[in-house]
């Protein structure tokens, strides 16, 4: 299903269609340095990269909100330090992306959550997450962000199999490694609480 909204979007963007409606990821760890000049950034990019920026932007957004709830919602400090680690690193890569889709040229992500991308949560999970407090907030929070985790996990790895932006696909690289680390410490904490 990935796949083949991931041609659909790609197809449209080929075409010079108009504001896509795009889905959302998460990723984790430091953004990777950003030491090339603006025209060499903008001068090797394809659609895949773009595709890998306007869909991992608003999935980062929603890693960040599910982040956001937990201060005053958790019960355990692994789950509040982890949430907190979550939205120091997405944040600045937010950030970078937004970066690299104006030096392309290229739209910002508009419109709604596609929730047929991998890992995203729909708004009830959402809401569900919001109202949920101590223990029921720290199992939930776990285990919807390892979902969210593994999309974009499945995200990144497309970028760096189809991407040619050399920082995007360093980002895709970090995302993953970084969240195959918290999705592994999140299975344990699941394992304790």
């Amino acid at each position: 299903m990935f796949t083949s909204t991931f041609r659909r979007i790609s197809l449209a963007a080929a075409s010079g269609a108009g504001a896509l409606v795009l889905l959302t990821a998460c990723g984790g760890g430091e953004p990777p340095a950003t030491g090339a000049t603006a025209s060499a950034t903008a001068a090797a990019f394809n659609d895949a990269d773009v595709m890998f920026a306007q869909m991992m932007i608003p999935h980062h957004q929603q890693a960040v909100e599910m982040a956001d709830l937990a201060p005053g919602r958790a019960a355990d400090q692994e789950i509040k330090d982890l949430a907190a680690k979550i939205k120091a690193a997405q944040d600045p890569e937010i950030q970078t992306m937004r970066g690299w889709l104006a030096e392309w040229g290229k739209p910002l992500p508009t419109g709604g959550m596609d929730h047929a991308m991998p890992g995203i949560m729909s708004e009830d999970d959402m809401k569900k997450l919001a109202s949920a407090k101590g223990a029921a907030f720290d199992r939930m929070f776990a285990e919807l962000m390892i979902a969210h985790h593994n999309g974009a996990i499945d995200m990144a790895r497309t970028e760096q199999q189809q991407g040619t932006n050399p920082e995007a696909k360093e980002l895709a690289k970090a995302v993953e490694t970084a969240q195959r680390a918290e999705v592994a410490q999140m299975r344990a904490l699941l394992e304790r609480l």
